[in-house]
């Protein structure tokens, strides 16, 4: 079956659910501001009695701010509304409180569904991911710079500083004049609201409580993206062999995930769908996966199964396979002398 025809199936079968209903999003956005506020207002008077206790609602507040998040990223898609400017007033708010400017986001996000799995369209809103051969052929320099980018302290856990703290907070080169003010906008509100606060319970009562949130939801976040893009039998191909289709079936994962986390990752987890058609609302998508028969055997990956993709570090492209850099080591030094070797013995 050819790619054209691939697409056009598919796009038939997923078209039923590309549709936003406003009860839904009405009663999403409910489910999620409201245990999420009495969820940081617990975790802020836990303080009096101890941090240790604070960290048990403060867990479960960095859950609904995933959901936040989910919402903030349905709206960039423009799905969670029918109205474009009900999707741009609500994506921005929420995007207040996810630390995420709409416009900057959703440009850098567009070009991942674009380009995700294309060898020769990397470096935009994705994980940077190099194939060995690259790394081969990369300075020491960079070689440096990748093993500290791929390894899960600097990933997970400076990972969520940079990306919320620096890099949203900044335009980027070539931005235009709506992206710009939207995230000045953003910047400001994201100021005026952590003040206000400030006041009212005191600046270190607020970095604790919403500074514990945030690094527990940033790991959380990343650590998604991350797993729904790097694992077994991935998807990458060089820009002639690269197709939609495969790229969003084969090269997004779906998540399958315990209920409760199902619910506080917004449906994230059938991530296949996802970028099949942004369009698809996250509450549609667990019922599109389950009446759309072509994705019955779409790379599934569980919470114990996703660990394994903690070492991958590299793509192969001989083998389609990622391998961590040992087995790279070990290709690289068999090219070398002619010898091919399996990565996965």
């Amino acid at each position: 079956m050819s790619s054209q025809t691939q697409t056009k199936n598919l796009r038939k079968l997923v078209a039923p659910f590309e549709k936003a209903d406003l009860k839904k999003s009405i009663w999403q956005i409910i489910n999620t501001l409201v245990p999420f506020f009495a969820l940081w207002y617990l975790t802020y008077i836990s303080l009096s009695v101890s941090y240790w206790l604070a960290l048990v609602p403060a867990v479960f507040a960095a859950g609904f701010m995933t959901r936040i998040f989910i919402i903030f990223h349905d709206c960039t898609h423009y799905s969670f509304f029918k109205s474009r400017k009900a999707n741009r007033a609500v994506g921005t708010g929420m995007g207040v409180l996810a630390l995420f400017p709409f416009d900057q986001w959703g440009h850098d996000h567009s070009v991942h569904h674009a380009t995700s799995g294309n060898l020769d369209k990397r470096g935009v809103g994705d994980i940077w991911t190099l194939t060995v051969e690259e790394y081969k052929e990369a300075s020491s320099l960079t070689k440096l710079k990748y093993r500290l980018y791929r390894n899960p302290i600097v990933m997970f856990g400076l990972g969520p500083i940079y990306t919320f703290l620096l890099k949203n907070r900044f335009n980027r080169k070539g931005a235009r004049k709506k992206e710009r003010y939207n995230l000045y906008l953003t910047n400001f509100l994201i100021l005026l609201v952590a003040v206000l606060i400030s006041l009212m319970i005191g600046w270190q009562a607020f970095l604790i409580v919403h500074g514990t949130i945030f690094m527990i939801a940033g790991i959380l976040g990343i650590w998604l993206f991350y797993v729904q893009h790097t694992f077994e039998d991935s998807y990458f191909e060089v820009d002639k062999n690269w197709e939609y289709v495969l790229a969003a079936v084969e090269g997004s994962s779906f998540y399958k995930l315990p209920k409760i986390l199902q619910f506080l990752t917004g449906n994230i987890g059938y991530h296949h769908i996802h970028h099949l058609s942004p369009r698809v609302p996250n509450y549609e998508l667990e019922k599109c996966h389950a009446n759309t028969p072509p994705l019955e055997h779409v790379p599934t990956i569980t919470l114990a199964t996703s660990l394994k993709s903690l070492k991958f570090r590299l793509w192969d492209e001989d083998s389609k396979n990622f391998v961590s850099f040992k087995e790279a080591k070990k290709l690289i030094s068999n090219s070398v002398t002619g010898v091919k070797v399996n990565p996965e013995l």
